[in-house]
């Protein structure tokens, strides 16, 4: 406002002084005789002419000068001029505070744009940023896991890793996927994520690495130290009693030298105990023989025949099979299916196999329980189709539940273990998955997914 009333006073003095100037201009070319008054005041009015004009035009270049500043990110000139009044003063002083106003915002995005720099070059995780096919960004961590140090060039990048370029060329825009170690590139296991943005009008995708080998590793080392615990316990159970009557025969059938006695020697009672000793032995062994047979199944589960399941008649069908066991037992079974329509892909007879161990477990888990109760139902969630097993009796204790799909893991005195176990590689094989959900004295629930058809 200031700036505005300065100006229109000053043009305005201006301009009448330069209207006196020129009509006494006009006066004296009326007087011939005054010729050295008529050049100075000539004179005079160029010069207030082109002052006025000088004044006007002031404003234009300060602002032509403060736009094309902006325009060209040069926060660094001044307005600092103290010609021209307190208007233009004023005008310039607003001027310098927006330009060093954007020279703050300047520094504070470029303090922010290294920091970034810096973050995203500590993070273990491996960042690639595509501006369409150029590669924009490729942090320390996904060089290395690359093996990139001395090349940034995804051109060549792509020769030296097919598979996850192909892996990035399936999971499209979005995505995640597991890709296992490439033998001539020396990376290890790496989940891969895709997500794409769009920054100033153009897509950006942005692609991370993470090596899992470390945790795949510890996985798989507590794996087999829980199932060489089990294995251990399962063989000296059989074992040591095999042994131990092994030892008593001897001492039966030899004297204190070791030398076999005379059959005179042998009582009757001794027969007796021989009998009942190689009996026991004979028990053990086939013990130890099926211990053996079961492990050989779990390790040769055949190769799923895929087909398309309608889960309400294939329901139906497993009921009818289950019904009379459960009857028996005084067990109510119900079924439920959310569409009649739902379907999945997989081998039926392992599926089935499937959820007859798991009502299995649950009759044995029941065994307690007034009303005893086993539901099926299947229903389509966001990603996948699940199936849902769940019984009312005791529930499994938190210290067993991470322990229940180890293989010949198992609470029960007769049981081997490997019911859960093989389930969960037959989902596995499907391409699915087995949780557990249970808690002492809740019962327990089962849920295999599915993946959804498409």
């Amino acid at each position: 406002m200031a700036f505005n009333q300065n100006f229109t006073v000053q043009v305005v003095v201006r301009t009448a002084l330069l209207l006196a100037t020129m009509v006494a201009f006009a006066w004296l070319l009326q007087h011939p005789d005054l010729r050295v008054n008529q050049l100075t005041v000539g004179l005079l009015v160029v010069l207030q002419t082109g002052g006025l004009i000088w004044y006007v035009q002031k404003t234009n270049r300060a602002l032509e000068r403060f736009f094309l500043g902006i325009r060209h990110g040069d926060f660094t000139m001044t307005f600092q001029q103290t010609s021209g009044g307190r208007g233009f003063q004023s005008l310039e002083a607003s001027m310098q505070q927006v330009l060093e106003g954007y020279q703050q915002v300047k520094i504070e995005k470029e303090a922010q744009y290294h920091f970034l720099q810096m973050l995203v070059g500590q993070l273990p995780i491996g960042i690639l940023t595509f501006a369409g096919d150029e590669l924009v960004l490729m942090n320390q961590t996904a060089a290395s896991l690359l093996h990139a140090d001395d090349t940034r060039d995804w051109k060549r990048l792509q020769a030296q890793h097919p598979r996850l370029v192909q892996a990035l060329e399936n999971l499209g825009d979005h995505g995640r996927t597991l890709l296992a170690p490439e033998q001539d590139s020396g990376t290890g296991h790496l989940t891969v994520a895709v997500s794409t943005t769009v920054i100033l009008g153009k897509p950006h995708r942005l692609i991370s690495l993470q090596d899992i080998r470390t945790e795949i590793e510890q996985q798989e080392i507590e794996a087999w130290h829980k199932l060489i615990r089990i294995l251990t316990h399962e063989i000296m159970n059989s074992v040591t009693p095999i042994a131990s009557l092994t030892e008593t025969l001897q001492a039966m059938l030899t004297d204190a030298q070791g030398h076999p006695k005379p059959y005179a020697a042998v009582t009757a009672d001794n027969l007796d105990d021989i009998r009942f000793s190689l009996n026991t032995i004979h028990k053990r062994s086939e013990g130890l023989l099926g211990f053996v047979d079961k492990y050989r199944t779990l390790s040769r589960v055949p190769r799923p025949a895929m087909g398309a399941i309608q889960l309400r008649l294939f329901l139906e069908q497993l009921t009818t099979l289950l019904a009379p066991d459960l009857q028996r037992q005084d067990i109510t079974l119900t079924t439920s299916v959310e569409d009649a329509a739902l379907t999945i892909t997989g081998d039926a007879a392992l599926i089935e196999q499937v959820i007859i161990n798991l009502v299995t477990n649950s009759t044995y888990a029941l065994q307690a329980t007034q009303q005893k109760r086993i539901s099926i139902c299947a229903y389509a969630g966001e990603r996948h189709v699940i199936i849902e097993v769940t019984d009312n009796g005791k529930g499994i204790p938190a210290k067993e539940i991470n322990d229940i799909f180890i293989p010949f893991f198992s609470t029960r005195k007769e049981g081997m273990g490997i019911g859960l176990s093989l389930s969960k590689q037959i989902m596995s094989l499907h391409g699915g998955s087995m949780r557990v959900q249970s808690a002492v004295g809740a019962g327990a629930t089962f849920l295999l997914y599915f993946k959804k058809q498409s």
